[in-house]
């Protein structure tokens, strides 16, 4: 099948092309403003489907809005009349087109020729009418606040908020592409004579901007930020894709001494934490137990042994640890325990704990394996 994608270099063309790809779709015709206006007629005349995501929202000139959103589907439209191409279309409108502004007039426009081109023709039509969309690769300080608010906030650049309490109806670029693989295996989300994309999030702009400010801020506190929320997880998704090339990396704080250090990694208020913990040769740690934490340990480099004794009993059972044969130890409530590097090298453990460590209620208590 081949596949027209006009507006191919925009944020919609180049996300919808890469995953078009990625589903093993080699036939893209791939048509943006670089290509010279003789390539859609012969695009038209071959495709067998056709993604119109082409379009202007921020001329320089009121008159461009009419050019970008009517006349390129227009001449579009002609083009597949001509050599009596009856592909599919999916046109990605807004909803703007509801408002009487230049920008809604025109994306109305090229709404009203698309569904003149199916009645005159038979063609199916899909046209969106979509809200604000964010994610990977849209442009900031231009139509996104979300792009603009994740570019600003990772580099320390102010951001311009009028009304913290105005709400916003998000989609989200991957919702979009799901839609649009739907469309393609016949099963589009119709809405009347429209369509639409089923999944969208709403957020106060105030609300959006903190969450994105405390992105920023888990790299100091260490604490992520709520995955069950779907929003949330596409929002971190996308603000990662805005960090600057030079600032992938950042320091953990270490805590060291003559034993070896100790490393907090990651922190959730619902699935605890996780810490690096590199222990010396020789060098035991540990022996203490908890009423309600519990822990588990992984040796990934190094030998040694994990004791463990139910705090009412004489018995001590051991497990010895290999980073090269890797298992788990699952550390109960109830039981003192420690851990021993037996090698001649740095033995280095991951632990994860079920809760987040509390100075005021630390349920660590000492006693002797």
């Amino acid at each position: 099948m081949k596949i027209l994608i006009t507006g191919a270099e925009g944020f919609v063309g180049r996300n919808l092309a890469a995953e078009l790809k990625n589903q093993g779709h080699e036939d893209l015709l791939l048509y943006s403003r670089k290509n010279p206006p003789a390539d859609l007629e012969r695009f038209a005349q071959e495709c067998d489907f056709v993604f119109h995501l082409a379009g202007v929202n921020r001329p320089e000139k009121e008159e461009e809005f009419m050019k970008g959103n009517h006349d390129l589907i227009s001449a579009l439209l002609s083009h597949l009349q001509q050599h009596g191409n009856p592909a599919p279309i999916v046109v990605t409108s807004s909803i703007q087109a509801e408002r009487d502004n230049p920008y809604g007039r025109s994306k109305k426009a090229g709404e009203d020729l698309v569904f003149e081109h199916a009645q005159q023709t038979g063609s199916e039509v899909f046209v969106y009418r979509l809200v604000n969309l964010f994610g990977k690769w849209s442009r900031p300080n231009y139509n996104s606040v979300v792009a603009t608010f994740c570019h600003n906030i990772a580099r320390d650049f102010p951001v311009q908020i009028n009304d913290p309490d105005a709400e916003l109806e998000l989609c989200y670029i991957d919702d979009v592409l799901d839609e649009f693989k739907r469309v393609l295996a016949g099963q589009a989300t119709r809405d009347g004579k429209f369509c639409r994309v089923p999944e969208t999030h709403t957020i106060k702009v105030g609300e959006l901007a903190d969450l994105i400010a405390f992105f920023k801020e888990s790299r100091r506190h260490l604490e992520l930020p709520n995955m069950k929320d779907p929003l949330t997880k596409k929002l971190y998704s996308t603000y990662l894709s805005y960090l600057p090339e030079d600032s992938f990396s950042y320091p953990l704080k270490v805590n060291r001494d003559d034993r070896g250090s100790f490393t907090e990694f990651l922190r959730t208020q619902s699935h605890g934490q996780v810490s690096v913990n590199r222990s010396k040769p020789g060098i035991t740690k540990g022996n203490h137990w908890h009423h309600t934490k519990n822990e588990k340990f992984l040796v990934v480099s190094g030998k040694g042994v994990i004791r463990l004794r139910k705090v009412d009993s004489d018995a001590v059972i051991e497990y010895f640890v290999d980073g090269e044969d890797m298992k788990v130890v699952d550390i109960p409530t109830g039981y003192t325990h420690n851990i021993e590097n037996l090698g001649d090298t740095e033995m280095i453990t991951i632990m994860w704990a079920n809760e987040l460590f509390d100075p005021d209620k630390p349920d660590t208590y000492y006693m002797e394996v």
